[in-house]
């Protein structure tokens, strides 16, 4: 009888142990969103796993196991984990699955809320996307898959946190830059050749007045190059503090000097980490009033101009 009795508790015990994604914990707001936004801008790099660069994902495993949940390497496989979800019931944090290569699962986003998703994308890396793209993704689509759950709470906030593409509508680019001006001012900084229009973004074109100089940093390695014909520049995006300075410090060829410098919101372990110790080290930026440096904060004109100046000197 003791026999019998141990059996199903040991059948159970096997169950928890091996199945813990569907028994996680709700993850909280911040740790989802400080996980997913804090790798933004960090380069796709194909088979890449760590923050010098992810693969799409790798980008999913990494930021689920900053919340403690461990997902399966390649995108095939972790749509075999947790729980279907129909397309219009996703929730933020729900796995969104695509068929980029015509052959099966290739390619898995994070679904954060307002039809947009976050994840990394060849010629983007970490970057926003609309889940119903329909110039890309919207066809693609496979399926979701829910790994962990939030409350209802939980998902408003997520929902209400602006991405790249809300927020730049409501912009004011007479005191923000864009990523197309950012572009310009570097170039004409450094006096590269802007003959050239032909840069390679698919929303680019020729004939648009930034075009060289977006074709001109673009090759000199400054801004990362298109990794296929879907690649896009977004040159009238807003570009945040974080972004700029990783273009500063790759356009002047900036080096650290001295101690690391540290900002309160600046994590060692953020792909930003390095590129603004070297700014502030090289006097460059001296960062807020509140020990800040503003990471997800647009750069204004008057910044732009001041970063380039000093980094100049």
């Amino acid at each position: 009888m003791k026999k019998k009795w141990l059996l199903p508790i040991f059948a159970s015990f096997m169950f928890f142990t091996f199945n813990p994604i569907d028994n996680a914990e709700a993850a909280s707001t911040t740790e989802l969103t400080s996980s997913a936004t804090k790798y933004i801008g960090v380069p796709y790099v194909y088979g890449g796993t760590t923050t010098k660069g992810f693969d799409c994902s790798g980008y999913t495993s990494q930021v689920f196991s900053d919340i403690g949940i461990k997902l399966n390497r390649t995108s095939g496989s972790q749509y075999q984990q947790g729980t279907a979800v129909g397309k219009n019931d996703h929730q933020v944090g729900d796995l969104l699955f695509f068929n980029t290569s015509g052959r099966g699962i290739s390619h898995v986003a994070i679904y954060i809320g307002n039809g947009q998703m976050i994840h990394s994308q060849p010629g983007k890396g970490v970057s926003y996307s609309k889940v119903d793209d329909p110039y890309y993704w919207g066809s693609r689509y496979v399926g979701a898959k829910r790994i962990t759950t939030l409350t209802a709470e939980q998902q408003d906030q997520i929902a209400q946190k602006p991405t790249e593409e809300v927020k730049d509508a409501a912009i004011d680019f007479t005191v923000y830059a864009s990523r197309g001006e950012v572009a310009t001012q570097i170039a004409k900084a450094l006096n590269l050749d802007t003959s050239n229009t032909n840069t390679g973004f698919a929303d680019v074109k020729a004939t648009n007045p930034q075009a060289g100089a977006i074709a001109a940093v673009t090759k000199a390695g400054i801004f990362s190059a298109p990794a296929d014909a879907n690649a896009k520049f977004n040159p009238a995006s807003a570009i945040t503090r974080a972004h700029v300075s990783k273009v500063i410090v790759n356009a002047f060829a900036l080096k650290q000097q001295g101690a690391q410098v540290t900002f309160s919101d600046v994590s060692q372990s953020s792909w930003t980490y390095e590129y603004v110790s070297i700014l502030a080290s090289n006097g460059v930026t001296e960062g807020k009033n509140d020990g800040t440096f503003g990471l997800n904060d647009y750069v204004t004109h008057k910044h732009l101009s001041a970063f380039i100046e000093r980094a100049q000197k």
